[in-house]
């Protein structure tokens, strides 16, 4: 009887070396911009009290979560009934107190309340962990994948709106990724949800109009007609979401639309201050109005930001927005917030469809040291701590293997170059020295091997 083969869980996957050397090449390059703008790393535990993650996400969210069973006898707590009659929703409370986080959000937020006595405000994090989710797998969607969050809270100035676009920028434009950033406001949404007599409704629409890129404006139509909106405030929603027009343009229309809404007129204004600032910046990416842009997460109350790639269908690869009172759900009221999260898997993805990994993404050993025997490892391994201590990478062949299988071996590890030190190399005190894309050999020390190796690095 033969064993079964081993596997993972859908929506999960390993990574060789080859791809985590591309993925840290783009956590460090997120990284290296989030301290450049100021920002603070943190981290938070995989796993949170269930208390802090529900009722954060909305229905669909919290249906996401995944959540861990109570150690030991975890039916303790449960009822005969509760386990007899058909309550879901209600025994999973009782089995399962904690869950895998859904987001770094509302993680943070719990983080802030907890150590605000040693935060000072405004505050610029930046986390880089995994999320967890348990949606339905399918290509750029994925049930664990990396988030890299940048956040400033303790702040209400638009500022900080326009700094996190500038970091977006930043990252793509170092990344190499075509990006088009797309701006709206939950506050315009909000009027707008006034205007066509449907105030109750916001949550509704906004994640109706969410899906408006997946399903198309008919499917979107059917979903607020099913929650209850009425065909006359579906009719008023049309040519508010078709809008065209330039920034200004539709600034404008929006003014006369949702005139009779304090709380539009002020998303409005918020949007043009925040564009005024950026039509001063050099930004290398389109940013424009996109009053179809929603969001669904409930935590949004004012500017929301959406980022796609232009030239690989994908979904979006960073998004975010303004949470006036996230904290306050945990005791902490009137600290507003805002964030950005780059999705690392969708991004490793555009870059990999659009050959953007260059030879700084994928570094291998720079250098292997060839294994001729005892006496010859003695003599490299001194020499190798050396070349070590001057940057480069390298390492040695840990047995005396064949020379043809050394050299497949550094060739499928795609090493630069080949130090061979043998009896007669070791009596010269040199180094003979082979570069393996040209096939090249020279003698030398080793002072002038590390000099060779890095210059032709620095080429």
């Amino acid at each position: 009887m033969s064993s079964q083969k081993p596997s993972i869980p859908k929506g999960t996957r390993d990574f060789t070396p080859a791809e985590m050397l591309r993925r840290n090449y783009i956590f460090d390059t997120i990284r290296e911009v989030f301290q450049n703008f100021g920002f603070q790393p943190i981290e938070t535990p995989a796993m949170e009290n269930l208390s802090v993650l529900l009722g954060k996400y909305g229905d669909e969210g919290d249906k996401l979560l995944f959540r861990i069973l109570n150690s030991g006898d975890f039916l303790s707590g449960a009822s005969h009934q509760d386990l007899q009659l058909d309550n879901a929703p209600g025994l999973s409370l009782k089995i399962s107190s904690k869950g895998l986080r859904y987001d770094l959000t509302v993680p943070f937020a719990r983080y802030v309340v907890q150590h605000r006595n040693e935060i000072s405000f405004p505050f610029k994090r930046y986390q880089i962990q995994p999320v967890w989710r348990a949606d339905r797998p399918q290509r750029g969607r994925y049930r664990e994948f990396y988030q890299c969050d940048a956040d400033i809270i303790g702040s209400d100035s638009l500022i900080n709106e326009v700094e996190l676009i500038q970091l977006v920028d930043e990252v793509f434009r170092r990344l190499g990724i075509k990006v088009q950033v797309k701006l709206n406001n939950r506050k315009i949404l909000a009027g707008i949800a006034h205007a066509i007599g449907a105030e109750g409704s916001l949550t509704d629409i906004t994640i109706a109009i969410d899906k408006l890129d997946k399903i198309g404006q008919e499917k979107v139509n059917e979903e607020l007609a099913q929650k209850g909106l009425s065909a006359e405030a579906i009719d008023k929603l049309q040519p508010i979401l078709l809008m065209q027009g330039t920034d200004e343009e539709k600034f404008g229309l929006l003014q006369r639309t949702l005139a009779g809404s304090a709380i539009g007129i002020d998303g409005i204004a918020e949007m043009q201050e925040i564009f005024e600032i950026l039509h001063l910046l050099e930004l290398r990416h389109l940013v424009s109005l996109d009053l179809t842009l929603a969001r669904g997460l409930n935590y949004y109350t004012g500017a929301i930001i959406e980022v796609k790639a232009t030239d690989v269908q994908i979904g979006s690869v960073c998004g975010g927005g303004r949470y006036d009172d996230l904290t306050g759900i945990f005791g902490m009221p009137g600290t507003s917030g805002v964030g950005i999260s780059f999705g690392a898997d969708r991004i490793y993805d555009v870059m990999l469809e659009s050959n953007l990994f260059g030879e700084s993404s994928h570094k291998s050993t720079q250098v292997l040291f060839a294994n001729f025997g005892k006496a010859e490892e003695r003599y490299c391994l001194r020499l190798l701590t050396q070349v070590r201590k001057a940057g480069i990478s390298a390492e040695l062949y840990p047995e005396a293997a064949k020379m043809k299988k050394q050299m497949t071996w550094a060739d499928k590890k795609e090493v630069a170059w080949v130090v061979l030190a043998g009896k007669e190399e070791m009596e010269q005190n040199k180094l003979t020295l082979k570069n393996m894309r040209s096939g090249e050999q020279i003698s030398c020390t080793l002072d002038q091997m590390i000099n060779r190796v890095k210059d032709v690095a620095g080429a």
